[in-house]
């Protein structure tokens, strides 16, 4: 049978005393900070909570204030820094009752002033403190387990509410000396004072430290800085001592191991607030102290913690390397099947060659059942321990060969997850650290609820801003275009901007970027219909203000409090010239062959949606063969450290000094630095030019009784001019139908087009009738017309009509025969 050591019911009736004996052994004195501190951070451990505060009447004697706490960041559950002793909350009912309260999400809804909080459902706890000179106080600790505390959970917290001692109060701008490897920080000008002792364990020598705190700062290893800087910067730092531990690189690029215990001073007369506190080598510290420090530190860091894999990282950054271990799995629980979201190491072969051969995807993904002894410490939801030896399935068996503890995540009365723990060697397992792992599990586990439904939503919010962009962009005649689109990672709201790319006839291409006001579904939903309103403008053959201006009007009658700016570029690739027109957005930025860059800032209207009668001129872009023509929005050029001028110059810059051969590799660098405060669309095009420019010629048909007799002269005409030395009678017949069908049935002006390129003939007749020509179905011998669209099908290669300004264009291409002459 499987030895099993576990966190269950025979460790629940032992958990009291190992909770009495650990505060026999605090070494401080009763009265000291450091005591008031070690007792709350027991309390997280013994007492199944996340955050503990000790609340003292204040000097007015009205107030129950804040004096110590410990955890993850209280503005998690509301918890704020003074009752009014004569209120409703929790800590002064339980003061002025001198009984403990246990209070679960439906009374805490229902408390005066109770807003949601972001963790959602959590237990409260507040038991009076003994009575003492300065008038007793309140022990504050709050639970996320499931069913909140139980009856163990509720005997140790009334042990350290007993056992809590009140420091004397002191002055708050009283300066007094600062212990050995000392610091004290002014936060106002980031000038520390330091003692000769910390500066030996930063391997620095006095007469060469300059007195700043980056300096200081620079020498922590890039992972750990992110946590050291939530203590120094001053809008991160609350009331009672902050603990962690870092690493830092040393002059001589060794990596050494400090824990930091900081307390923030506030200001007093004529002193800044200040950060004091000592800097210690983590080596010689006892270990009892680090496990609980281990834990405050995991639930700072899971409080941060936005995504699955942030929260895996965490855990694998404040469990591995503190319990020597040789492999940590982190694995979400999805219906039946667990689903690893972490590995470390990484490599597939430090696991078990049943994930590699049998899991059916490149991260482990298997059916809990596949795993018994996995499956029963999930359902019994309590941490377990297998010592080396013990026989376990295969699947188990090599992720620990010297001991593996499984670790059930419990959240929201389920289990979220586990977290798997293996040593190669055999490991023993003592008491300080079960306590590490059974809080580690709470707080993982609602960490990573918390994160799952973050991950689910930015997905949805992901896929819908897919769907209402362009998945792929079409090929250009004598161009490349590319596109990307990042979404903001400030929250989890759907972006206004876009982009298109628009083929149009004869040789026209639309590039087109906008950003619709606002990051919320009514902006996105808008941002998908001005993007199908301006292809169709487009499509429609209008000149590039005419469309812009045509959207502005639309945008005015959807009775919507959004606007929109746009950029709409029309290039002509066969001729090599651009017109562009601004609405309230972004000026194009031109590379040159030459690699110099332009921001052109062009003459522009107001945005979309502002004013119905507004203009929006067209100013031309020069383009040759080579230059790339960008577009973007202002996520990309402007940010709260940036001004919009500085960004396009410095995105003129970038793009001057990148390879325009290389488009995609160009995009992916200009996002390297972009704002991710804000969504940002960018769109590149390099006009290459056609292989062999096309021939054109025009002309407005006359209605007159020969009118298509005078356009077959002009067909053979341009014919001759561009060398074709015999007009072919396809050609003559197919003119001789198009322009006969416009002048019969429609009314206006009617214009002849022929194009020609590489012997491709294309003639297209354009009316202003909107109405499209309809094939017969069947044409009777008696029947005197109908016949002249179904010639231009049998004698093209191919034909249609597309809708131009208000009219129509009808077109036929066929291929020449002969070759073009000289």
């Amino acid at each position: 049978m499987t030895d099993v050591v576990s966190e269950g019911d025979a460790g629940r009736s032992t958990r009291t005393l190992r909770a009495e004996l650990a505060l026999k052994a605090l070494r401080t004195d009763l009265g000291s900070p450091e005591r008031l501190r070690s007792v709350l951070e027991q309390a997280l451990v013994y007492g199944g909570a996340t955050l503990a505060l000790v609340y003292a009447p204040g000097d007015r004697g009205d107030q129950l204030c804040l004096i110590e706490s410990a955890g993850v960041p209280r503005a998690l559950y509301g918890v704020r820094d003074s009752y009014p002793l004569s209120g409703g909350s929790p800590a002064a009912v339980a003061h002025r009752a001198g009984q403990p309260l246990w209070l679960g999400p439906a009374e805490l809804a229902v408390l005066p002033g109770a807003r949601p909080t972001p963790v959602g459902d959590h237990w409260l706890a507040a038991l009076p403190l003994p009575p003492d000179p300065r008038g007793g106080g309140c022990l504050v600790a709050v639970s996320e387990s499931p069913g909140g505390f139980d009856t163990e959970d509720r005997k140790c917290l009334e042990l350290f509410a007993e056992a809590v001692s009140f420091p004397p109060p002191s002055d708050p701008g009283e300066s007094e000396p600062l212990p050995s490897s000392s610091f004290s920080l002014a936060l106002d000008s980031g000038r520390v004072e330091v003692d000769d002792e910390m500066l030996d364990l930063f391997g620095l020598v006095p007469d060469e430290f300059d007195g700043k705190v980056e300096t200081l700062l620079s020498m922590t290893v890039p992972e750990d800085l992110p946590t050291l800087m939530s203590v120094v910067e001053a809008d991160h730092t609350s009331i009672g001592e902050r603990e962690l531990e870092f690493r830092i690189l040393q002059p001589s690029g060794e990596q050494r191991w400090l824990r930091l215990r900081a307390r923030l001073l506030p200001a007093a007369e004529g002193r800044p607030s200040r950060l004091v506190g000592t800097v210690a080598d983590a080596s010689k510290l006892r270990s009892g102290g680090n496990e609980v420090a281990r834990v405050q530190r995991l639930a700072a860091a899971l409080a941060t913690a936005g995504t699955v894999h942030d929260v895996g990282q965490a855990v694998v950054t404040a469990l591995r390397r503190p319990l020597n271990a040789d492999r940590i799995a982190l694995a979400e629980l999805e219906g039946d099947r667990l689903v690893v979201t972490v590995l470390d190491p990484p490599e597939p072969e430090a696991w078990p060659e049943v994930w590699r051969t049998e899991w059916r995807s490149e991260w482990p993904d298997a059916p809990v059942r596949t795993m018994p002894t996995l499956e029963a410490a999930l359902r019994e939801g309590r941490a377990a321990i297998w010592p080396a030896g013990t026989p376990l399935e295969a699947a188990l068996a090599d992720v620990g060969p010297g001991g593996l503890a499984v670790l059930p995540l419990p959240a929201g009365g389920r289990m979220a997850g586990a977290c798997l723990i293996g040593w190669d060697t055999p490991h023993d397992f003592g008491p300080d650290e079960r306590a590490l792992l059974t809080a580690s599990a709470g707080l993982a586990g609602q960490a990573l609820m918390r994160a799952h439904a973050f991950d689910a939503e930015h997905e949805l919010v992901g896929m819908l801003q897919r769907t209402l962009l362009p998945r792929r962009l079409p090929p250009l005649p004598g161009a490349e275009a590319v596109a990307r689109y990042l979404p903001t990672t400030a929250g989890l709201e759907v972006g206004g901007d876009w982009y298109d790319v628009i083929p149009l006839p004869d040789n026209h291409v639309a590039l087109v970027i906008g950003d619709v006001q606002g990051h919320n579904a009514q902006a996105a939903t808008l941002m998908g219909q001005m993007r199908t309103a301006l292809r169709a403008y487009a499509v429609e053959g209008h000149p590039p203000d005419v469309v812009v201006s045509h959207a502005n009007r639309l945008l005015m009658g959807m009775e919507t409090d959004l606007f929109a700016t746009c950029c709409y570029v029309d290039v002509d690739m066969a001729e090599g010239t651009a017109w562009c027109v601004r609405a309230g957005h972004l000026p194009p930025v031109l590379r040159h062959p030459d690699g110099t860059t332009a921001v052109v800032v062009t003459e522009g209207g107001p945005p979309l949606g502002v004013i119905t009668q507004a203009d929006f001129p067209m100013s031309p872009l020069p383009l040759q063969p080579g230059t790339v023509v960008a577009l973007t929005t202002d996520g990309l050029v402007e940010s709260s450290e940036l001004e919009m001028d500085d960004g396009l110059n410095r995105l003129a810059g970038q793009l001057g000094a990148a390879d325009p051969a290389h488009l995609g590799l160009v995009a992916d660098a200009l996002l390297a630095d972009a704002n991710r405060g804000d969504d940002v669309a960018l769109l590149l095009m390099r006009y290459d030019g056609l292989d062999l420019r096309p021939l054109r010629e025009s002309w407005t048909v006359w209605r007159v009784p020969e009118a298509v007799r005078h356009a077959r002269r002009f067909t053979r005409r341009t014919l001759r001019a561009w060398g074709v030395r015999d007009e072919p009678d396809a050609v003559l017949l197919i003119v001789s139908e198009l322009v006969t069908n416009a002048l019969v049935h429609t009314d206006g002006q009617v214009r002849l087009d022929l194009t020609l390129i590489s012997n491709r003939m294309r003639v297209a007749v354009a009316d202003s009738s909107p109405r499209s020509p309809i094939k017969p179905t069947s044409i009777g011998w008696e029947a005197t017309g109908g016949r002249g669209i179904l010639l231009v099908e049998a004698l093209s290669a191919t034909w249609g009509t597309v809708p131009v300004s208000g009219g129509k264009q009808v077109w036929a291409e066929l291929p020449l025969i002969e070759p073009v002459g000289d």
